[in-house]
């Protein structure tokens, strides 16, 4: 009976399968992109141009899996294109800003985790992490975007990557030492967009762990002015002698 009932149970949409199927794809390419654009950025004056060269190409390729992924779900989908961009605006902005692509194996950790039943880390828990991986992987990224348009700019403060990272951490904490600033246009976009997303990964962080901090005093309030099971014995009631 259960075997016919599966048979009979309809098979999941297209645009769901192909999701599925493109999880692991779509993870390697994040992978590899920031990898080829790190080598890339880092290795500018020690490795050989084939090596660059190298870089680049495996940079434009996992760029591609991500165009195609987008082009086919926009197909499968049914939408005309600006409703879809509206019902998938993250997707759309990692495949124009190559800045953000690293951010989609947060994504890709969000469908991991859900893949249970219920999730394995508690809503307070799972917004600390993946607020920390976006944050990590958007200040790598955004530091390897300043340092390669500034190391050559004239009059630029970062000259170094050290100082890139440096600049990142400041920037996404929302401190803003002064030190080292971005002078170019691509640098000081790059540093509004990190301005804004360090404040709202910060708020949610920080609202994150408060909350979650008031309902762990509020459990033991409660289990402190219960008795036994929390229940008041029958007859005992304040002021009775």
């Amino acid at each position: 009976m259960a075997d016919a009932m599966r048979d009979r149970s309809p098979e999941p949409p297209r645009q769901e399968r192909w999701d599925r199927r493109m999880e692991t794809p779509l993870a390697v390419a994040s992978v590899v992109f920031l990898a080829g654009y790190a080598l890339r950025v880092l290795g500018h004056s020690s490795l050989p141009q084939a090596w660059l060269d190298l870089c680049l190409a495996v940079t434009l390729a996992s760029w591609a899996v991500f165009v195609v992924d987008y082009a086919v779900r926009l197909r499968l989908s049914g939408l005309g294109p600006l409703r879809f961009l509206r019902t998938h605006l993250l997707d759309t902005v990692v495949v124009i800003l190559p800045l953000l692509r690293p951010v989609r194996m947060v994504n890709i950790y969000n469908q991991i985790q859900r893949r249970h039943d219920k999730p394995q880390l508690g809503i307070y828990a799972r917004v600390m992490v993946y607020s920390g991986l976006t944050v990590s992987l958007l200040g790598f990224a955004g530091a390897l975007t300043v340092y390669r348009f500034e190391r050559d700019a004239p009059g630029a403060s970062i000259l170094t990557f050290g100082d890139a990272v440096w600049w990142a951490c400041a920037t996404l904490a929302t401190v803003g030492y002064g030190d080292v600033a971005p002078v170019t246009p691509i640098g000081r976009v790059t540093a509004a967009g990190l301005m804004a997303c360090g404040l709202a990964l910060l708020g949610a962080v920080t609202g994150s762990f408060s909350s979650w901090l008031i309902q762990a005093f509020t459990r033991e309030d409660e289990k402190g002015e219960g008795t036994g099971d929390g229940k008041r014995p029958p007859g005992d009631s304040p002021g009775a002698s």
